[in-house]
């Protein structure tokens, strides 16, 4: 009688789970800023150890076509959330686009004017009469312009050349005798790597406000949406376990198809990138925020900074 009872309830039981609504995962479209790489680390390290997932999210994560696209098919909404740069944002912004920045990946620049360590240019001072060559014009020439000042030297005493991505092998070269735009974190390690030691002079030490190197932007429209604010949730999850474990992050970093990164200049790249993640991602610092915004406006970078709600926020 207990056994057939016992039988009983249990089919009742099942029939009931069987019943209950399932509730589906939130998709959530994550678009990288350029090919996957170590800056990206918060975001797989969440991925692998579930934290998305444990917060009822399905994120998938896309290494973009064109690193141009990812903020502006945000604003289209046809993803959820790029990754972008701060000065990037504060452009896109005042172009209109209904973009509006959530958290931080790196929350200090990376970007530096690189020359060789045993050429003949030891302060910026050397650079007068010598090339310097960029990847994209607008906000890197307006760094070089700002550092060139502090040394008494306009843009007019150098000689400007484009040399696409070819920053370190057009030192090599000679094509070039100093880069801007240059990432502390790559491309001095891949000079070392290539024999070549290369000498970075940090923009941040040279008249320019600190600021988030990469950030992430939601679309205006969505910023209500509580994934967004579940998703930062986990993300610093993701941050928090990185740099507890560093070497078993690394370890699921290269996980699966992305064992291609398991090479010298990653690893090096790792270890620099570690100590710049913003350890509280949705944290907005709006003072900061307001001192770069003003910094690009008197650059004539922007033309007009909104209201900080319109641009940056930290989610509820």
């Amino acid at each position: 009688m207990k056994k057939s009872l016992i039988v009983f309830v249990c089919g009742i039981w099942a029939l009931c789970t069987m019943s209950m609504p399932v509730h589906a995962q939130e998709k959530v479209t994550v678009l990288l800023d350029w090919f996957v790489n170590p800056d990206h680390a918060p975001l797989f390290i969440a991925l692998e150890q579930g934290y998305f997932k444990e917060k009822g999210l399905d994120v998938e994560l896309i290494s973009p076509s064109n690193p141009n696209d990812p903020p502006k098919l945000v604003a289209a909404g046809k993803a959820d959330i790029a990754v972008s740069y701060q000065h990037q944002h504060q452009m896109q912004v005042d172009q209109g686009l209904p973009l509006v920045r959530i958290a931080t990946l790196i929350a200090t620049p990376l970007n530096s004017l690189v020359v060789l360590d045993d050429g003949p240019i030891k302060t910026i001072a050397d650079l007068k009469g010598k090339t310097i060559g960029y990847s994209v014009g607008g906000f890197e020439t307006v760094l070089l312009k700002v550092m060139l000042e502090k040394h008494n030297l306009t843009l007019d005493d150098v000689t400007l050349v484009n040399v696409n991505f070819s920053l370190s092998p057009s030192l090599f070269t000679g094509q070039a005798d100093g880069v801007i735009g240059a990432f502390r974190n790559f491309e001095i390690n891949q000079m070392a790597i290539e024999k070549r030691p290369g000498r970075a002079f940090y923009v941040e030490e040279y008249g320019i406000p600190a600021y988030d190197e990469l950030i992430l932007v939601a679309n205006k429209k969505s910023l209500a949406d509580p994934k967004l604010r579940k998703f930062v949730d986990a993300l610093e999850q993701g941050v928090q376990y990185l740099v507890n474990h560093p070497q078993q992050s690394w370890q699921l970093f290269i996980k699966g198809n992305r064992s291609d990164l398991d090479d010298e200049l990653n690893r090096l790249a790792w270890k620099d990138t570690l100590p710049r993640f913003a350890l509280r991602p949705g944290a907005l610092d709006k003072k900061r925020y307001k001192r770069f915004a003003e910094f690009m406006l008197q650059q004539q970078t922007v033309k007009n900074v909104p209201p900080m709600e319109e641009w940056a926020v930290e989610l509820d």
